[in-house]
């Protein structure tokens, strides 16, 4: 068999990464081998499948990165854990390891407006993706009106079932406008769906505490504050908002992060 043909009949296995380790032994042998010193059948062998197994882990990877549809790129590395923000760093490691969503717990995240909210929902989110979990991000508002128009056209308990698959749903900016009695349910019906099985992150001016007078229906409050909070971790960002922050860097040609 020539070597053409082999190339050919790994990509129609769908060994890309394979194929694209082999060709480049054909055409750098010594700089895709690892140098002069002769390597064995099975060491080969190893790097083909070392190559396969990386190509789709960075296709998974990149596939679960745009199906969270995240706000932010946001990468844990750049949390800033400044000391006046009273971020707890320990905690922030501890998240980190995404346990967390194995255990089907929740995270609540709340501040001012500006303080950094949203980028440390992202991060955690693309913390999960790189280690396999499924996540979808979401604004509130936008949420609840695109499952309104799914109850309109049919397709509200598609739209569900796909929620529900994910291991991470991100609600944010939880509170910002009032919320009808309508996406109340809705809430509390993604809630239940998930509630023991799959985690959710929410982001919030409000701290949990004002959650109840904000939904203002003590029945649906009770019910949805109760799937939320007592299995969560909480994180109270306090601080100068981020955005001012930036702003000042900006005034003293310091070169700006990517923190929002």
């Amino acid at each position: 068999m020539t070597h053409q043909a082999t190339l050919e009949k790994m990509q129609q296995l769908r060994l890309h990464g394979m194929a694209a380790a082999f060709q480049a032994s054909l055409e750098l042998p010594s700089a895709a081998l690892g140098g002069t010193e002769k390597i064995t059948i099975d060491e080969f062998i190893a790097h083909l499948i070392d190559a396969e197994w990386e190509e789709r882990a960075n296709r998974k990877l990149a596939r679960l990165l745009n199906g969270a549809n995240f706000r932010y790129k946001a990468y844990f590395e750049q949390i800033d854990f400044a000391q006046d923000r009273e971020l707890d760093k320990n905690l922030m490691l501890r998240l980190s390891t995404c346990q967390w969503i194995e255990k089907a717990q929740n995270v609540l995240i709340n501040g001012a407006t500006g303080a950094g909210k949203s980028y440390l929902v992202c991060a955690l989110g693309h913390q999960a993706c790189l280690q396999g979990f499924k996540c979808l991000y979401f604004n509130c508002m936008k949420l609840f009106s695109q499952l309104k128009f799914a109850k309109a056209d049919g397709t509200y308990t598609k739209e569900m079932q796909k929620i529900q698959k994910q291991d991470l749903v991100i609600l944010d900016d939880f509170g910002l406008h009032p919320i009808d009695e309508q996406s109340k349910f809705i809430l509390l019906e993604l809630l239940e769906d998930r509630y023991g099985e799959k985690s959710t992150l929410i982001a919030s001016q409000l701290p949990p505490g004002k959650w109840h007078q904000m939904l203002d229906n003590p029945t649906l409050a009770d019910a949805i504050c109760d799937r939320l909070i007592h299995n969560a971790f909480k994180i109270n960002l306090k601080g100068d908002t981020m955005r001012k922050l930036r702003k000042d860097d900006s005034d003293l040609n310091f070169p700006l992060d990517s923190k929002k």
